[in-house]
């Protein structure tokens, strides 16, 4: 399977996460491993922001004028690549202080839940969603499997604990 995963540091306050490209990378290959649906040769990119830049395109391409902390953006339908050739899958966005300000108040270290929203936005990338319950536990038991294959526990039994 090859895999080219650029991510891009757009938010210097990222760096409070040594490390933070090499984890975006080692999460979204984990998260690709484990889905059954992904091509064997694809790209991504992921990029580290602000809740503004977050927010602005929310606004533009969900009308929520609101920072979020991650968006995926598949990558807009086309032609097959030609033979050997990598599937661009699309690009995961994600907001420092929406992202920090969650992992403290949930009581996660920034680490797991940046490798949690990484996992998420990746999944969404390969089609997996949330909308319905059936849906939502298929794809948060994903995110758990991968979670534990990169030494994590599970994001939703923490979520979960009184």
């Amino acid at each position: 399977m090859t895999r080219a995963i650029a991510v891009t540091v757009g938010d210097g306050r990222w760096s409070a996460l040594p490390g933070a490209r090499t984890a975006c990378r080692r999460t979204a290959a984990a998260a690709l491993t484990l889905a059954q649906d992904c091509p064997p040769r694809i790209e991504l990119s992921v990029l580290l922001t602000d809740d503004a830049t977050v927010r602005g395109l929310n606004r533009r391409w969900r009308s929520i004028d609101a920072p979020t902390n991650v968006l995926a953006f598949p990558a807009a339908p086309g032609p097959a690549p030609p033979a050997g050739a990598p599937k661009a899958l699309g690009d995961v966005t994600l907001a420092y202080e929406t992202v920090a300000r969650e992992a403290e108040a949930q009581g996660k270290s920034l680490d797991a839940h940046l490798a949690h929203l990484v996992i998420h936005g990746v999944l969404h990338l390969l089609g997996h969603d949330h909308d319905r319950a059936a849906e939502a536990r298929a794809m948060e038991s994903l995110e758990a499997r991968a979670m534990g294959s990169l030494g994590y526990g599970d994001p939703y039994r923490r979520l979960a604990a009184p």
